[in-house]
């Protein structure tokens, strides 16, 4: 008889899929490796078990113990197939932007889910991460694996998924493209494929509002690259350190829409019904590839999850309209008024005026009347943007103090406004401008900067 003993054995040894529709015009062989072939429809099942054997090994975990872990949702689920198989209980937390199905997928399969507040630091006592610290601490015999700093995350793709990729390319992959979370997936991989070829290229995609890609870029942890976003299990506020940056040879940011198109067009092109993050490595991938690949090549994307993770969000027509998503939109996003403040031109770029932080007040109340703003980015010598200076708070100043019209901006300035994300609607925009933030800023695709003002938005919600 050819059986398993339990689901967990049939982890690994997923199908590569060569892409044919959404590559048209695009040069060299196209694979996807299609993770949603994991008992668990994802990637995470491979680090799940690694994570639960390596810990028993240690005797870290014993049995009748429990598993807690922060998860945006595969891998959780990955653990509880584990834990099913093994007889452990499970835990887990989840940011609150997290798909309902992920949540009750996980509740289906007998664990226990706490949704935790997504816009708090990792350090919050709220975050997901620090909740489920908080539970391994208080729980006897727990294991929290922490997929982001558990090594066992990359010698899991290290030890199976770069093999996999090596044999069933007969040796001929040239570059290897994968969106990037805990860092993994990428990080172990890549190792083991450039072990077997040095000249492998390895493509990172990143989302708007995390740190990966300026990180590899400059050596810089930016805060301002930090700011809410809705691509689900993929891009970091954090370092974790299963992310390799030295086999990581480029990251490309891909935006929430794109990613989410992309997705689409993959399940009705491709018959590929997989995640939003899918959507992200594939668009990333082949727009990194049209300039790039020779008709010799071959890329291998990996695909991480299945599509019925987001049934109510990117497959939903009606949450796509809500967001900006599809044409017939309901609602206006900062990419509307980046695009209306550049005259409706997708080529022209408007130029964010920024002041120096040692420039002087009066300078700077200069800068203010002669653009006829009223507030304004102040920027350190390196040209990070490090403050703000809004017209009534120099006034308030002046007031008190009229010499301080002399002094330098960094010593009135107030801290720097929030980085938004291009597909971010108007009412979500709306909520985040108050007293303490007057105006927003945001990145577009190019990485050019933009501000978005009181006016701006009132602007767009009357035209």
């Amino acid at each position: 008889m050819n059986y398993y003993n339990t689901i967990v054995d049939t982890i690994g040894n997923t199908p590569l899929v060569k892409l044919n529709h959404v590559t048209k015009g695009i040069r060299g062989t196209i694979l996807a490796k299609v993770e949603y072939f994991n008992p668990g429809n994802s990637v995470k099942d491979r680090i799940a078990i690694r994570m639960i054997e390596d810990a028993e090994k240690q005797g870290i975990l014993k049995p009748g113990g429990t598993i807690i872990e922060g998860t945006s949702g595969n891998t959780g689920f990955g653990l509880a197939l584990t834990a099913i198989a093994k007889g452990y209980k499970c835990i887990f937390t989840m940011a609150d932007k997290q798909s309902k199905e992920k949540i009750d997928i996980l509740r289906a399969v007998g664990a226990e889910v706490v949704v935790c507040p997504t816009n708090v630091a990792p350090d919050d006592p709220r975050s997901y991460y620090s909740v489920a610290k908080k539970l391994n601490r208080d729980i006897p015999n727990s294991l929290y694996p922490n997929q982001y700093d558990n090594l066992s995350n990359t010698a899991a793709h290290y030890d199976t998924t770069g093999p996999e990729i090596w044999r069933d390319t007969d040796g001929r992959i040239t570059h290897f493209a994968a969106s990037v979370g805990t860092g993994g997936t990428i990080s172990g991989t890549a190792k083991f494929l450039k072990e077997k070829n040095p000249d492998l290229f390895t493509l990172g995609l990143d989302t708007f509002g995390s740190v990966f890609k300026k990180y590899k870029e400059t050596g810089i942890f930016d805060p301002g690259e930090i700011y809410p976003y809705l691509t689900e299990g993929i891009g970091e506020d954090i370092l974790p350190q299963n992310v390799d940056f030295d086999v990581i040879d480029q990251f490309i940011k891909v935006t929430d829409k794109d990613a989410a198109i992309m997705a689409r067009r993959l399940s009705r092109e491709e018959g590929l019904f997989v995640g939003w993050s899918c959507g992200t490595a594939v668009h990333g991938a082949l727009e990194w590839a049209k300039d790039n690949l020779t008709d010799d090549d071959v890329m291998v994307i990996l695909l991480p999850d299945h599509g019925t993770r987001y049934l109510a969000k990117i497959y939903n027509d009606a949450w796509m309209k809500d967001h900006g998503f599809l044409e017939d939109r309901a609602f206006k996003t900062a990419r509307d008024i980046v695009h209306s403040k550049n005259g409706g031109a997708t080529n022209r770029q408007s130029q964010l005026t920024t002041i120096g932080s040692g420039v002087s007040v009066s300078q700077a109340i200069q800068v203010l009347n002669r653009y006829g703003i009223s507030q304004i980015p102040v920027t350190d010598e390196s040209g990070q943007i490090v403050g703000s200076l809004t017209d009534s708070t120099v006034l308030n100043r002046l007031i008190e103090d009229p010499a301080v019209k002399d002094h330098p901006v960094s010593e009135v300035m107030d801290k720097p406004f929030k980085f938004v994300g291009l597909d971010n609607t108007i009412d979500a925009l709306s909520s985040l401008i108050d007293r303490e933030n007057k105006a927003l800023l945001v990145r577009d695709e190019k990485e050019q900067i933009h501000i978005i003002t009181q006016a701006d938005l009132l602007a767009a919600m009357t035209n």
